[in-house]
Formats: structure tokens, C-alpha cells, sequence
């Protein structure tokens, strides 16, 4: 897993697919989301473990962004 849109297809293996309009929105959804499959078992500890990071670095660069303009 490499990319958000690695993560994307994770979740869509599962049926959830997340758009809400506003990308940083969009990501800490998806992290809730992989937090929740984790809990239940359905992911690997790997795949949990970068998915978070993916998502929190890629929000963490939108954010940084938003506070530039």
C-alpha cells in the first residue's frame, strides 16, 4: 500500500466508498474507517499500520496548505 488510492481500493473491497466534498474530511473518514475494520479483525496489523500513516501525512500536507494561503 502506497498511494490514498491504495487505501480507497481497501475500503472499497469492503463496500464503503467515501466522498464527502472536502478531501481532508474525506481522509479522516477513511481513517475511522480502516480503524474500524482493524477492530474487527479484518485487516492486518501492516495494512492497518500504513493506511494510518498514508492518511495522516496526506492530511497533514493538505492542512499545511490550507494554513499557507
Amino acid at each position: 500500500m502506497k498511494t490514498i488510492y491504495d487505501i480507497q481500493q481497501l475500503l472499497k473491497r469492503f463496500g464503503t466508498i467515501v466522498y464527502i466534498g472536502d478531501r481532508v474530511a474525506n481522509l479522516e473518514l477513511m481513517e475511522e474507517e480502516v480503524r474500524q475494520l482493524y477492530e474487527l479483525q479484518m485487516i492486518e496489523t501492516k495494512e492497518f499500520q500504513m493506511a494510518i500513516l498514508l492518511l495522516r501525512q496526506e492530511t497533514q500536507i493538505l492542512l499545511g496548505k490550507r494554513e499557507r494561503q
